[in-house]
């Protein structure tokens, strides 16, 4: 599982009507697949550094919240910033 308050910033390939890439706050909590939950916790035992983590997160987060594991918002990348608040639990 992942929680996260954060500022999420977005890019898209294609301009959708009636959205916007202008960053926002969202709480999100959600079950991560295995593997995207095995490369957080490899990482985070690797000991590599927050910028690294904050961006696997956030490639974590687009494929299974926002693209919603590839049904829509094509071509959306995820950026986390911000972050108020970041916990994993398995």
């Amino acid at each position: 599982m992942i929680d996260v308050q954060a500022r999420f910033g977005y890019t898209a390939a294609v301009v959708v009507v009636d959205s916007t890439d202008q960053a926002r706050v969202r709480h999100l909590t959600l079950a991560l697949p295995p593997r995207h939950a095995a490369r957080l916790l490899q990482a985070q035992e690797a000991d590599v550094d927050e910028d690294d983590l904050r961006e696997l997160a956030a490639e974590a987060l687009g494929e299974v919240y926002f693209r919603d594991g590839g049904r829509r918002a094509h071509g959306l990348e995820v950026e986390l910033k911000d972050i108020v608040d970041l916990q994993f639990e398995l």
